[in-house]
């Protein structure tokens, strides 16, 4: 992997943990307060985490970096086809599981989700 690919692998990398610990933090918040706004900025953030995370493996096993969602997926199709200890973690049906949930379902039924979540 050239310097400039390793930069791009380490700055996704950094972007995930900043958009996982910040998207948790929110999540907890708004969980507390039954804030629906800052539960939808919590799945948006964790959503981003995935992005950045699976980014950051497509331009280390590919060089290439996604330019949508549906290219990251295609790469990560190619990633687990390539490798089998990758495609035993599962990781392109988890991208897709994450931007199901928290891309589209938590944010459009947040205020069903409040409702339901244990008080306390």
């Amino acid at each position: 992997m050239s310097g400039g690919a390793a930069e791009g692998v380490r700055h996704f990398i950094e972007d995930a943990w900043l958009f996982f610990e910040r998207g948790v933090r929110e999540l907890e918040e708004g969980l507390g307060e039954g804030g629906a706004l800052k539960v939808r900025d919590a799945a948006e953030k964790l959503w981003n985490a995935a992005v950045s995370a699976a980014s950051a493996l497509a331009l280390s096993r590919t060089g290439t970096v996604p330019a949508s969602h549906w290219e990251r997926r295609r790469l990560l199709d190619r990633i687990e086809e390539a490798e089998p200890e990758v495609e035993k973690l599962g990781l392109g049906d988890r991208y897709g599981a994450r931007e199901r949930y928290l891309h589209e379902t938590t944010f459009r039924d947040v205020q069903r989700l409040l409702e339901s979540a244990p008080k306390g």
